[in-house]
């Protein structure tokens, strides 16, 4: 009887460890991920400047997504091309902050940043900024998640 009790008692143990293993992983994505749209946020007001790739040069848009996820330890291309590449494919009905958005034949990457929203280094004159999802939503080419 104390035997079957051990048994039992470390089968639990065990599932309790995978399933706990589980959501440790998605919290641990989940703070990444909240980590990369905190410093995307702090990039506002940087200048986008062609082949751009730190603040204080200013940013093209796959500088800007490349520069961000590198501080969380994900290397990008910088080409928004090669960058859709990445991750995995994401239905826009289930797309969560930090997956990168892709527009205009893939020719342009913004940074999801959550309820409805995303932050993008735009064109030529214009500067890092924060716009609705709806404001773009015709050229959305796909979207992309690199953290699991």
């Amino acid at each position: 009887m104390r035997r079957s009790l051990t048994l039992t008692g470390l089968l639990f143990l065990f599932v309790f460890g995978l399933v706990h293993t589980g959501k440790a992983k998605a919290a641990t994505a989940s703070a990444r991920a909240a980590r990369v749209v905190k410093i995307a946020l702090r990039q506002r007001g940087v200048p986008y400047h062609w082949g751009g790739s730190s603040p204080r040069t200013g940013f093209d848009c796959s500088g800007f997504t490349r520069w961000v996820y590198a501080h969380v330890g994900v290397s990008l291309p910088h080409s928004s091309y090669a960058q859709f590449t990445m991750g995995r494919r994401v239905a826009l009905s289930r797309l969560r902050p930090g997956d990168l958005l892709f527009f205009y034949g893939l020719g342009h990457v913004g940074l999801y940043i959550g309820h409805g929203r995303y932050i993008d280094a735009p064109q030529t004159g214009e500067r890092v900024h924060i716009k609705s999802l709806a404001h773009g939503l015709h050229a959305i080419d796909g979207a992309r998640r690199l953290l699991k």
